[in-house]
């Protein structure tokens, strides 16, 4: 009987054991809400949800190339007549109104999206509006796929190259090292062809110039081979994890792809990292049709069961551990893998936002700058739910570059509740942040929420006041503008 009694409570403890976590996410799923916040007629907001902004006019433009054109030289003499400004939007990821402007005229490239493979020079010649996720379905058709991207598919070309978009491709600068050549569209409706030999400026100002300087309409785009890749995962110390990048991903020639992630939960707060990379393999790819997509949503929950949880950032800590142990040596295709899309880390809390944050940290500083970093996340009241790192090669072509030297990029997630309180908290913690990474010699990335002022923003790019001027020149009545802008000039 005491045999049996045991295994009855053996039993009992090992049900509540495995119920607690399954209870803990769908506890998030069940006080989540089905609506999404609707933008009103005659506004426009962004991915942060705290600039929604009362505007002219919204135009979304045609998706054939002698409508768009003509549309959008009606626009530009629209706006001139009516003294108005213009602002370009995409996808809206950006944070800081960079696609808005109050009162004016927006417009939304999303439904330029034509497409060109060369099969000879693999260059892809794309719209500006078509989504990352639209060029890699294109490309898989003809095993190709995409040089350098960010993490998420769910961007517009366009956008991206605004705003000098950086990838998790191995030993890769940022994605304007990927772009051939783009036609623009100018404040006197004439279209320029820019590239590093024509308007050789111009293409310097643009990619990385947040839309101030014209409408990107056709680029031309460096695309690769769609290969397969075997999934490779390394836990770690923080402390070695510069040491392990270089023996596991700069010194191996097969990695492709390669990110890393800190550990937020208080329990070794900053203390752990992973490391995961991707290798080529002979494998064939499938192709995107056959692969599997499951679970997506189950992901999600754990993923937002992080928020103001530090039970969920343990939790999803170790079940990813443990599932990355399981899907060791797997293979993936390249396309597969860039082609995840935002919605798997969606925010369904109507009452707050996820706002993203970048530091660009030199290696020699990068153990410093998390040792810096700690007491300042410790004591904020601002809720921290993820910390990936990325490798990005230095910029040899964008005028407002940040990447100035081979840097490790730190990409923050915060979950902020959309109130006046938790917005001062965070330029609070935005504003300490850019301080230490100013003392480690480091650069931030500026398409998100504007709480850096003039003089830290001209401390880390130099350069800013020339790159107004420039502006200037090539858009003298300042027609294409937007918070950015106006914050920043």
């Amino acid at each position: 009987m005491k045999r049996k009694h045991f295994y009855l409570v053996l039993i009992l403890i090992t049900l509540i054991f495995i119920s607690i976590p399954i209870i803990h996410v769908l506890r998030t799923k069940w006080n989540e809400k089905d609506h999404k916040t609707e933008t009103p007629n005659g506004y426009t907001n962004d991915a942060s949800q705290l600039n929604l902004t009362k505007v002219d006019t919204i135009l979304k433009v045609p998706k054939d190339k002698d409508s768009i054109v003509r549309q959008l030289q009606n626009i530009l003499r629209y706006a001139k007549e009516k003294n108005l400004k213009i602002a370009i939007a995409g996808a809206q990821h950006s944070m800081g109104g960079h696609s808005i402007y109050p009162d004016g005229i927006e417009i939304n490239m999303l439904p330029y999206k034509n497409m060109k493979l060369d099969t000879v020079t693999n260059i892809l010649t794309i719209g500006s509006g078509a989504l990352w996720q639209d060029a890699i379905e294109y490309l898989d058709t003809y095993g190709k796929s995409i040089s350098v991207m960010q993490a998420f598919s769910s961007f517009s070309v366009g956008g991206s190259m605004s705003v000098n978009g950086h990838g998790w491709q191995k030993d890769s600068p940022p994605i304007s090292s990927s772009i051939v050549s783009f036609t623009l569209m100018n404040y006197e409706g004439k279209i320029l062809n820019c590239s590093r030999t024509e308007n050789k400026e111009l293409f310097k100002l643009v990619l990385g110039g947040y839309g101030l300087f014209g409408i990107i309409l056709d680029v031309k785009l460096k695309v690769t081979e769609n290969t397969a890749l075997r999934f490779k995962y390394v836990r770690l110390s923080s402390e070695n994890y510069v040491s392990n990048y270089k023996k596991y991903v700069s010194e191996n020639p097969n990695v492709e792809l390669v990110f890393g992630r800190l550990r937020i939960s208080k329990k070794h707060f900053l203390e752990d990292a992973t490391l995961t990379f991707f290798e080529k393999t002979d494998n064939k790819p499938l192709p995107l049709q056959q692969q599997n997509k499951n679970n997506q949503e189950t992901k999600r929950l754990v993923f937002r069961s992080t928020v103001n949880s530090e039970y969920g950032k343990r939790l999803r800590w170790d079940l990813e551990s443990e599932m990355n142990k399981v899907s060791r040596n797997e293979v993936y295709s390249r396309n597969e893998l860039l082609n995840d899309h935002v919605s798997l880390i969606e925010n369904k809390d109507p009452n707050s936002t996820d706002i993203l944050q970048e530091y660009f940290i030199p290696e020699r500083n990068f153990n410093q700058f998390i040792n810096e970093m700690k007491p300042i996340l410790e004591k904020s009241n601002i809720d921290l739910i993820n910390i990936t790192i990325r490798g990005v090669y230095k910029d040899e072509d964008t005028y407002m570059n940040y990447a100035k030297e081979n840097v490790f990029g730190f990409v923050f997630l915060f979950n902020q509740k959309k109130t006046e309180k938790q917005e001062n908290q965070m330029a609070i913690l935005t504003n300490d942040l850019v301080d230490i990474t100013i003392k480690n010699n480091g650069t931030f990335y500026l398409p998100y929420r504007l709480h850096i002022d003039k003089v830290k923003m001209r401390s880390v790019y130099p350069q800013t006041d020339a790159f107004f001027e420039l502006k200037r020149k090539y858009d003298p009545k300042e027609i294409f503008n937007n918070k950015f802008y106006q914050h920043y000039k």
